[in-house]
């Protein structure tokens, strides 16, 4: 195994547990105790886990790749809900948008009215939500499922004989050099499908991801049309991000739905996009 699946499998690891130690990271990847403590010296040079006595731990809980198998995180709820609202403006009846898995999206979800429209995602979160409102037509990729998503080459395939007009999209970062990035390999190939395919592209993301470089790169900051973010994003990253390419659609505070349910107490989860 290679360094850099040997990094997307600590990752993983940590994503599930939240912390490891070096002894079962050698036993599982097959590989010396010295080759984990240098991986794990390059993954906390990146910011992505503290190493600790024996292993390693998260270097922040909220940034991770996927969602976890229990359910969808409530973390920066507002943040998410002004996301949210200020994303589904763009929508217009009849549009063809897919959906990427995230929790940020699952909110855009439910804020769909039940009224004509097609609607392409590979969240299992997401097609709970969206089952329930038949005028919607929902269009599921296939694909293997890694947590709550559905994934690899046959839905990546299958998304670039559509024709989408909007993506909304995830990422577990943003950053000025490294652009969008995310833990886990096995998603990149299908959101490089969705930025290729979709004739807009705009990235959910809100204040919190801004400067932070997660394992694997899946596009650039000119790949998408629009960063939809919170009214909390400060103005001097917004200049910085813009100066260096990123156009930021960020949302007013009044664009919180009226009606929107109270919000939920945080789940411990570990995965958040």
């Amino acid at each position: 195994m290679n360094a850099l699946k040997r990094h997307q499998a600590i990752m993983e690891l940590l994503i599930e547990r939240r912390e490891v130690t070096v002894a079962e990271l050698s036993e599982r990847l097959n590989v010396t105790g010295k080759t984990i403590r240098e991986d794990l010296a390059k993954l906390e040079e990146r910011g992505l886990l503290i190493r600790v006595h024996g292993g390693a731990m998260l270097a922040r809980s909220d940034q991770l790749g996927i969602l976890p198998e229990s359910g969808p995180i409530r973390r920066h709820v507002a943040e998410k809900e002004e996301i949210a609202a200020a994303a589904l403006a763009l929508i217009e009846p009849g549009d063809t948008i897919v959906l990427d898995g995230g929790s940020t999206t699952l909110e855009l979800a439910k804020r769909l009215p039940n009224e004509p429209l097609t609607v392409v995602t590979n969240d299992v979160f997401i097609i709970g939500a969206l089952a329930y409102k038949p005028e919607i037509r929902l269009i599921v990729p296939g694909g293997s499922r890694v947590r709550n998503m559905l994934t690899g080459p046959e839905a990546a395939r299958f998304v670039r004989g559509l024709n989408i007009r909007k993506a909304f999209l995830s990422s577990t970062g943003v950053h000025e050099t490294y652009g969008f990035s995310v833990y886990t390999g096995e998603l990149v190939d299908f959101k490089r499908a969705l930025i290729e395919t979709a004739m807009r592209r705009y990235m959910l993301a809100d204040r919190h991801k801004f400067g932070v470089v997660a394992l694997r790169t899946f596009a650039a900051l000119a790949d998408v049309d629009g960063i939809i973010t919170d009214s909390g994003l400060d103005a001097e990253t917004e200049a910085r991000f813009a100066a260096a390419g990123a156009r930021i659609m960020k949302a007013s505070g009044e664009t919180r739905a009226a009606g929107t349910a109270a919000e939920e107490p945080e789940q411990e989860s570990e995965g958040d996009f």
